[in-house]
């Protein structure tokens, strides 16, 4: 799984002009999917995104996780996120997990974070959305259980 993590003061996604879902200062969360991903790594992936600690604390330093300083999540599914681009110039997304693989592990995500108790919105799942963000910082991260989880990647090689 990947997920590009952006620090936000605000943020939103929308659908055909209506929004859908919108938080305050905290995380929007692009979600990738592979076909080979598990729950297990949707846990992880989760804990690892919860516990980063970017947010300010009392002295200026990024010292404080997303659960510490009360902030909103919004998760948006973005398959682009597995985008092959080593050939031509039209990228090939064939390493993004197909819907019925990849919309259990998105809602998995999702129902973890709130069970956390993090206010969390999303997008809407194989929707064509507009995001709009204020990035604070900037503090953008990467991250991807292929690099993070001991033996994965070898499983993937």
């Amino acid at each position: 799984m990947r997920a590009v993590i952006q620090r936000v003061r605000r943020a939103d996604v929308s659908v055909n002009g209506e929004t859908i879902g919108q938080i305050g200062a905290g995380f929007l969360v692009l979600l990738g999917i592979s076909p080979e991903d598990t729950e297990g790594e949707c846990d992880f992936l989760l804990e690892k995104t919860l516990g980063l600690r970017v947010f300010e604390d009392e002295a200026g330093k990024m010292n404080r996780s997303l659960i510490d300083c009360g902030g909103g999540l919004l998760v948006v599914s973005q398959f682009t996120l597995y985008a092959d681009c080593r050939r031509g110039r039209r990228p090939s997304f064939t390493g993004a997990a197909r819907p019925e693989t990849a919309v259990p592990l998105y809602e998995r995500f999702l129902a973890g974070a709130a069970r956390a108790g993090v206010h969390t919105e999303h997008g809407e799942f194989g929707a064509d959305m507009l995001v709009s963000l204020e990035n604070d910082g900037p503090v953008t991260i990467l991250l991807d259980t292929d690099d993070l989880m001991p033996g994965k990647r070898a499983r993937r090689e």
